[in-house]
């Protein structure tokens, strides 16, 4: 962003920079979102979180880039937890967990940034 973009908003250089993170953000939560119907936006999004995660650390956003990438991370593990157990038996339902707890995640750190507020400590 040039010096420009932060006069014709009116923001300080700080603040545009924090919006522009703010859009990241929201960015990575809307391809969590869509990997349950293109599974390869979700190794997209955790790719963004590690390539951002600098840029937003001593900020609110940093709490959410935690929360997206531990969404990322536990989801992962135990949909092959579950995929793995499937054949015996008990795979489905952990799988079926999984997918409830990661549209929990997605929905409520989506509405927490809509709200700018950070995400819980102990996360």
């Amino acid at each position: 962003m040039n010096s420009h973009d932060t006069q014709s908003t009116g923001l300080s250089p700080a603040a545009a920079e924090l919006k522009q993170l703010r859009k990241v953000t929201l960015l990575v939560y809307v391809l969590q979102a869509a990997s349950f119907f293109f599974g390869i936006t979700y190794i997209a999004g955790v790719i963004i979180n590690y390539l951002k995660r600098e840029d937003v650390q001593a900020t609110w956003l940093a709490s959410h880039f935690r929360w997206q990438i531990r969404t990322f991370w536990f989801g992962l593990l135990w949909g092959c937890i579950g995929g793995v157990t499937v054949l015996l038996g008990m795979g489905f339902i952990i799988l079926a967990v999984d997918t409830i707890w990661v549209i929990y995640r997605i929905a409520k750190g989506w509405l927490r940034l809509s709200e700018e507020k950070e995400m819980y400590p102990g996360q």
